[in-house]
């Protein structure tokens, strides 16, 4: 304010200042030039009088401070006092010598551009019927105006403080009763009218803060008593894990004694399985967790919240999953027994398959039965075997130790083994990337390569190609392999992962499979921290990735 108020002082004083320096110089020019043409009618006067009666040689001994010129009837200069009057043009159409040839006192002015001067000019008709003429320059506006350019600095000098030191005056004299305003009682101050209309707006906006505050708080008191009545345990907390709200059954489950407001969430439980929803909700992620407690087992949803596309806290939820649990186990257990219980009696169909085919039964149908018997015992062992293997990674129980392995060298094996299948549907198998370490099993992580590559070979088309990459990237291992086949319809992406799941049951079982190979995948690729995903085109390829965490 005080700067707007000092720009404001400081132009109008420039301006007025500027305007009367103007009017004063034109007034004084004014009284300077009706005074100066009285001067020279006077010296005109006098010297004229003295030609009529000596001559030129009167004028030749004058030594004038003004210029005289004495012009003859005809306009010819007989004599001037600063130039050669031979030199002179002839004075005849000059405004003041053709008033005086009238018989009257000729005056006028003359402005020369290249001086800044004006010329002011007396002529004075004598009695032979010649002109004598005196003149005198004057300065002009501008010339005063420059003159005056020292004097007008210091004003402006003085203008400038007088204006700093009034708007300092006058805007704490205007803020003053400003900062006494009470905006908690607006409507009861007393001030300026012209604010009357902001005190009463900010009375309105302070009633309508104060119906919002309660509103919230109403809201508040009804989302604790919603929360405080669920089985199920609720958190929130911010970007920095500080505990926003929470609900009693999240105590309960997390058995912590009790939760303070702005504390980190870390505290209420410091499993590994917390710690990591947390960090991966706090990162943009969805993310899920088993918390296992004595006989106990909670599951642990996190979201992240976001403003603006910026991750600002998390929700998580605490839910009781230990009967669902439970039963999942007994489902796993009883697929395994079951498997095992299985693998026995067809494994020895499949050795009767084999003596048929040998020519101990009759022989026109031997082929043919035995064939198909041996084929669908060969493809029930693999079921079996798969299933064994899937109950083995949902146990988390593979049984083998271990280590080092190169993804690199377990593909270079799954290629050289399933060459001759891809040599045989027309399908080009290509290897790309380098040595990648990962730690893991080699036999599961081989199984996991040798079903992509084998799916990838199964349903594609002659003369397509399969190409498998591995290598690193953001610093971690990834298992690439992309064929050139029919492709996956986008409805069905989703679940092709599934157990038993087939997108086209007619062409699967053409070309052969349990329904296992992808889901072994998954469970395979989580056994060793790695998550898969899948990119496909219906028509034109499968691109299958498998990244590493």
């Amino acid at each position: 304010m005080t700067k707007k108020i000092f720009r404001t002082i400081l132009s109008v004083g420039i301006v007025i200042m500027l305007l009367s320096t103007v009017l004063f110089c034109t007034v004084l020019l004014r009284h300077y030039t009706t005074r100066v043409f009285d001067e020279l009618e006077m010296e005109a006067v006098l010297a004229g009088r003295g030609v009529e009666l000596e001559g030129e040689s009167y004028l030749a001994d004058l030594h004038p401070e003004n210029r005289i010129t004495w012009v003859a009837a005809d306009g010819t200069v007989l004599y001037d006092s600063q130039a050669d009057p031979g030199a002179m043009a002839n004075h005849l159409e000059r405004e003041e010598i053709q008033e005086a040839l009238n018989g009257k006192v000729g005056e006028a002015s003359r402005y020369s551009d290249t001086l800044a001067t004006k010329t002011l000019y007396v002529a004075l008709p004598l009695s032979d019927g010649s002109v004598l003429r005196v003149a005198s320059d004057q300065s002009s506006v501008v010339s005063l105006v420059v003159e005056l350019i020292p004097s007008l600095l210091v004003v402006v000098v003085l203008t400038i403080a007088l204006a700093a030191f009034l708007a300092y005056r006058l805007s704490r004299g205007i803020i003053r009763p400003i900062l006494a305003l009470d905006l908690s009682h607006p409507e009861d101050c007393d001030t300026y009218e012209e604010l009357t209309p902001l005190l009463r707006r900010i009375h309105t906006q302070s009633e309508t803060i104060r119906d919002q505050v309660e509103k919230l708080e109403r809201q508040r008191s009804e989302f604790t008593a919603i929360t405080e009545n669920m089985s199920e345990g609720f958190l929130l907390m911010d970007s920095r894990t500080n505990l926003l709200s929470c609900n009693s059954s999240a105590l309960r489950l997390l058995d912590a004694p009790e939760a303070k407001v702005g504390e980190s969430v870390l505290h209420l439980n410091r499993t590994e399985g917390f710690r990591r929803v947390v960090d991966e909700a706090l990162q943009g992620r969805h993310s899920e967790a088993l918390l296992e407690r004595e006989d106990k087992c909670y599951q642990l949803l996190a979201n992240c919240v976001k403003r603006d596309d910026q991750v600002v806290g998390a929700v998580i939820a605490i839910l009781d999953v230990t009967e669902r649990e439970s039963r999942e186990a007994l489902r796993r257990e009883f697929t395994a027994n079951v498997s095992h219980e299985l693998k026995t009696p067809l494994t020895s169909i499949s050795g009767f398959a084999e003596l048929m085919k040998t020519g101990t039964v009759p022989p026109e149908t031997v082929p043919e039965f035995a064939g198909d018997i041996y084929r669908e015992a060969q493809r029930l062992i693999t079921l079996v075997e798969d299933i064994i293997h899937l109950s083995q990674l949902d146990e988390n129980l593979v049984p083998m130790e271990r280590g080092q392995v190169d993804l690199m060298d377990v593909a270079r094996d799954v290629k050289q083994r399933l060459a001759p299948a891809a040599e045989k549907a027309g399908v080009t198998l290509e290897l790309r990337g380098g040595e990648t370490k990962v730690e893991g099993v080699r036999q599961v992580l081989d199984e996991m390569v040798a079903n992509l590559v084998d799916n990838a070979i199964k349903y594609n088309r002659s003369g397509g190609s399969v190409t498998v990459t591995v290598g690193m990237a953001d610093g971690k291992p990834r298992l690439t392999v992309r064929d050139t086949g029919i492709g996956i319809p986008a409805a069905h992406q989703e679940r092709v992962f599934e157990r038993f799941y087939r997108v086209d049951k007619s062409h699967s079982k053409e070309v052969g499979g349990t329904g296992l190979g992808l889901s072994i995948v998954k469970h395979a690729a989580a056994y060793h921290n790695a998550a898969v995903s899948l990119e496909s085109v219906e028509g034109a390829g499968t691109t299958v990735t498998v990244q590493w965490k």
